[in-house]
């Protein structure tokens, strides 16, 4: 263990179980990767929550040691190039920014932007057998002319704002406190200060809210989808799970805006791997921890590698990956996954495809979120279709070109020629749907998502599909259990567990990252107040270590 100075003593601590690897060797393995035996934080995964934890710690003078059992750091926030022979660098899992806190970004000196998008979103549509949609974006006024062109008056355009402005009153007192001490119910209540808002979004389903508010069926299921993303749930879910989805999805920065990461996610994790390092932090990949044993004292992790196994004693360890993780970690019972619910695919195109509803711009439609098959109607349909154990017959689903945004993303050749990236995130797609053939269902939810978006398209997708170095379209489609066999989701579930509300509960602990073992804290998505790219419970679990450590 340490001597409260971060130095580190030889020898494992006593009364706690080591590794059965002689110590001979153990000292051999922990030399060849310059490792020490004791730090005053061990974090488990190097993950973007991992490496904001190890900054801060760092950043405060504590010893810290990584352990990242690939070759790489990221977890599913990171950058790569999915397509033989294309320079075309993708955020492969995780693809949009708006829970980071700037703070965060300040705090730890990233060198790392954003870029915002013009258009929020495009949802086409066939009404009175026409082509049409809804383009909100591109200024107040223009998003005005399109309801009025759509629902024929003014009154969703003017439910609309007020909805949005109520949600961003709530973004603006809510989102600073998911860096604070957790706030109990009555008193985030307080900070809301609105009972309208309080009633519409924390305590009634969200479906009550958007049925009272709107009336034309598109822009009620355009409000919907934030409740919808991984979160496989009715509008009117008694459990409320949509309603937290929705919370986490319209407070972001205090906006509730969605920025594209320059250079991909992967500048992000990059980003946070290089101040770690620069505080001092040592990360340590092909490193995979096997256990952690705790005495009430301090704890070990027991870790293993291409060489064998190594033990790092810890005043506090840090466990930057699911709860299930955790519980194998230390022993104990794990929870039952929350499944997990989305299909996601990645696209590079030779250019944009046209549009049937040519009064838009593809540039401009594909430049937000692109809405396919999201009516209100649309999405209850499917959502009890899957229920009963069947694909959507209409699947719902969204789609993001982030090199419309940011084109560094593609190599300058792809760029000239007019190449765009897609990224599409299907909803109501339960892991469940998959078990009995993952590899054929997989394949025929592509083709009936990818038929839906093509009903709306003036040529097929496929023609404007661009091809690998050996001829194979750049296409690659990713479902629940893939993820969970790719990243260790229980469950396929993107948030590691159902999403929390941003309040205390029992046993969440002072800051949402405690567990019931003496110095072990829980800094990964499955974390209160985690789920999405936000580092919150990274900063959380190290403020948690400073404040029992200080003095």
């Amino acid at each position: 263990m340490t001597d409260g100075t971060g130095s580190a003593r030889a020898g494992p601590s006593a009364g706690l179980p080591v590794s059965k690897t002689p110590w001979t060797v153990l000292r051999r393995i922990m030399r060849a990767h310059e490792l020490h035996p004791s730090y005053d934080a061990v974090i488990v995964g190097g993950g973007h929550n991992g490496l904001v934890a190890a900054a801060y710690l760092a950043r405060a003078g504590r010893s810290v040691l990584v352990l990242e059992r690939l070759d790489h750091t990221g977890g599913a926030a990171v950058s790569t190039r999915p397509f033989t022979g294309v320079d075309a660098r993708l955020s492969r899992y995780s693809y949009l920014v708006s829970l980071l806190p700037q703070k965060i970004v300040r705090d730890l000196g990233l060198r790392f932007r954003v870029q915002g998008r013009t258009i929020s979103s495009y949802t086409p549509v066939e009404r009175g057998g026409r082509p049409t949609g809804l383009l909100v974006g591109g200024g107040e006024e223009r998003t005005r002319e399109a309801f009025a062109r759509l629902t024929g008056g003014e009154r969703e355009y003017a439910a609309w704002q007020r909805f949005y402005g109520m949600t961003s009153r709530v973004a603006q007192r809510v989102f600073p406190t998911l860096t604070e001490p957790l706030p109990g119910r009555d008193e985030l209540r307080r900070i809301v200060d609105d009972e309208e808002a309080w009633r519409a979004l924390f305590e009634e389903p969200i479906g009550v809210a958007v049925e009272e508010r709107f009336a034309d069926d598109l822009v009620r299921g355009v409000v919907l989808t934030d409740a919808l993303i991984g979160t496989f749930a009715d509008a009117h879910d008694v459990s409320l799970k949509q309603n937290r989805c929705f919370l986490y999805h319209v407070i972001g920065g205090g906006t509730g805006a969605w920025d594209v990461p320059v250079g991909g996610m992967g500048a992000l994790t990059d980003a946070l791997a290089a101040a770690a390092r620069d505080a001092g932090a040592v990360i340590a990949t092909g490193h995979e921890a096997v256990h952690i044993a705790t005495d009430g004292r301090g704890a070990e992790v027991t870790f293993r590698t291409a060489d064998g196994e190594g033990v790092a004693a810890a005043r506090h360890v840090l466990v930057n990956a699911s709860p299930q993780t955790l519980a194998a970690l230390t022993g104990d019972e794990p929870p039952s996954p929350a499944e997990g619910a989305q299909l996601k695919v990645n696209m590079l195109l030779k250019r944009l495809p046209r549009l049937r509803d040519t009064a838009v711009d593809p540039r401009e439609a594909f430049a937000g979120t692109f809405h396919i098959a999201e009516g209100y109607e649309q999405l209850a349909a499917a959502h009890a279709q899957a229920a009963a154990g069947d694909l959507p017959t209409a699947p719902p689903s969204e789609i993001y070109c982030h090199s419309l945004t940011d084109p560094t993303i593609l190599g300058p050749g792809l760029v000239e020629q007019g190449y765009q990236t897609l990224t599409l995130f299907g909803l109501h797609t339960p892991a469940r749907l998959f078990e009995r053939d993952n590899d054929a269902v997989r394949e025929d939810l592509l083709k009936a998502t990818l038929a839906q978006l093509d009903a709306h398209l003036a040529e097929p997708l496929a023609d404007c599909l661009a091809t690998d170095a050996d001829g194979r379209p750049c296409i690659e489609a990713r479902t629940p259990l893939d993820l969970e066999r790719d990243l260790g989701l229980p469950g396929g579930n993107i948030f590691h567990r159902d999403l929390s509300w941003p309040y205390t509960d029992e046993g969440t602990g002072r800051w949402g990252v405690e567990t019931p073992h003496p110095h072990v804290l829980l800094c990964g998505a499955g974390a209160v107040r985690g789920g999405g790219v936000s580092g919150v419970p990274g900063h959380n679990a190290a403020m948690a270590v400073l404040e029992a450590t200080a003095g």
